[in-house]
C-alpha cells in the first residue's frame, strides 16, 4: 500500500509512525497548506514527497490510500475527492461534523468499493476486544443496563498544558472555532467504547449538556468559550439494555481515563483504560454469587493502523467503518436536540 498523510498537524504523526512499522507500507506523500509544516513531517518520517493540496496530490496519483488527518470540518470535503479518484481512505474522528455529511461520504465510499475506516482509537484497548467477545459469548447471559466515563482534567490541571494561553486546546472550548465541546471531541469515543462493549447498538438517547463559567465574559483573546464542557446521558440500547454515559473535562485527577461496566443476568465485565494501563475485570458464574471481580489478563490485539493495511490487501473494509462512525454521528446530533427540547428522542 502506497500511503499518503493528508495534514501533517499532531495526530499525523502517529499515523505516520504507525504505518511506516507496518510491512508492505510505504509512506509516499504528505499535504499540507503550510509548506514548512509539511517539508519538517517528510523529513521527520522520510517521505518523499510534499503537495500543497490535496489536488495536486490526486493529480500526481501515485498512491492507493489516504490518511485524513486533516481538521474535523476538511474531513468531508476532502475524503469525498479522494473517494471520487477511487482511493482508499482512514479518516481521523469524527468522520464528519454531522450526520448527513457523515452518510454522504459513508455511501460514495460504499458506492465506488473503496475501503473506509475510521481511527476510533479505544478499538486498539485489548481489553475492550475481550470484554466484547465475553459478552457476544452469553457468559454474562442478557445484558441489562451499560455505564460508561470518559473523564480529563484538563482545565483543571496544567499537566497536559494551559488552556488558557495555549491554543491546542483553546480551539476545543470554542464553537466557532469548529469545536463541539466535550460531546463532540470525545463523546464519539466513550460512545463507541459503550456499543462496542456491550455489543449493541443505540436506538433511544436523552442528553443534558453543561458549559461553565471560565473566564471573564466566557472568552480568551478570539476565543468564546462557549462549547460544552461536560455531558450526560442517558441511553437504550438496540438489545433492550438501559444506558447511562456521561463524560466531562472537569474530572480532578483523571488524565484521560474511560471506564465501562456491562451487567448481564448472569454476570459483569468491567474495562478500565488509562493513558498507561488498562485492566479487564469479570465476575460471572459462582464469583456472581459472591461479588467476586477477577481480573482477566490478555493479548495484545492489531491496531487500526493494521487492519486497515490488511483491509485495503484484502480489498474489504473492516470495523470501525464509515458507516459505523455515521450511525455514532447520529447518536451525537440526536444528543444536541435532545438538550434543546429537553425529552428523550430515538435515533
Amino acid at each position: 500500500m502506497r500511503l499518503l498523510i493528508l495534514g501533517t498537524g499532531g495526530m499525523a504523526n502517529q499515523h505516520a509512525k504507525h504505518f511506516a512499522a507496518i510491512d508492505g507500507v510505504t509512506l509516499v506523500g504528505g499535504v499540507d497548506v503550510n509548506p514548512k509544516r509539511v517539508e519538517a513531517f517528510n523529513a521527520a518520517h522520510n517521505i518523499p514527497n510534499a503537495f500543497p493540496s490535496l489536488d495536486a496530490a490526486l493529480a500526481w496519483g501515485e498512491f492507493d490510500a489516504v490518511a485524513n488527518v486533516t481538521p474535523d470540518a476538511i474531513h468531508h470535503p476532502t475524503s469525498m475527492a479522494a473517494i471520487a479518484a477511487g482511493k482508499h481512505v482512514f479518516c481521523e474522528k469524527p468522520l464528519a461534523t454531522d450526520y448527513a455529511k457523515a452518510m454522504e461520504m459513508t455511501e460514495a465510499a460504499e458506492k465506488a468499493g473503496v475501503v473506509n475506516m475510521v481511527n476510533l482509537t479505544y478499538r486498539n484497548v485489548a481489553q475492550l476486544q475481550r470484554a466484547r467477545q465475553i459478552v457476544q459469548s452469553g457468559e454474562i447471559g442478557k445484558v441489562k443496563h451499560v455505564e460508561a466515563s470518559y473523564l480529563q482534567s484538563w482545565l483543571v490541571s496544567k499537566a497536559w498544558g494551559d488552556w488558557r494561553t495555549e491554543s491546542q486546546w483553546l480551539w476545543r472550548l470554542s464553537k466557532k472555532h469548529g469545536s463541539n465541546g466535550t460531546l463532540g471531541d470525545i463523546g464519539i469515543h466513550i460512545l463507541d467504547f459503550a456499543v462496542y462493549g456491550a455489543g449493541s447498538d443505540i436506538d433511544h438517547v436523552f442528553c443534558r449538556l453543561k458549559t461553565f463559567d471560565k473566564a471573564p465574559g466566557n472568552k480568551i483573546g478570539e476565543y468564546d468559550l462557549d462549547a460544552n464542557d461536560s455531558f450526560a446521558m442517558t441511553l437504550e440500547l438496540e438489545n433492550g439494555a438501559l444506558g447511562v454515559v456521561h463524560a466531562t473535562r472537569w474530572a480532578t485527577g483523571h488524565f484521560n481515563e474511560l471506564r465501562l461496566r456491562v451487567y448481564g443476568e448472569k454476570g459483569g465485565v468491567e474495562v478500565q483504560h488509562r493513558h498507561d494501563w488498562s485492566k479487564l475485570l469479570v465476575c460471572s458464574g459462582e464469583d456472581a454469587e459472591t461479588g467476586v471481580w477477577k481480573e482477566v489478563e490478555v493479548e495484545p490485539v492489531e491496531t487500526n493502523y493494521q487492519r486497515f493495511a490488511k483491509a485495503v490487501k484484502q480489498g474489504k473494509t473492516m470495523e470501525p467503518s464509515f458507516r459505523h462512525a455515521a450511525n455514532i454521528q447520529k447518536v451525537l446530533d440526536t444528543a444536541v436536540i435532545t438538550e434543546q427540547d429537553r425529552h428523550e428522542h430515538s435515533v
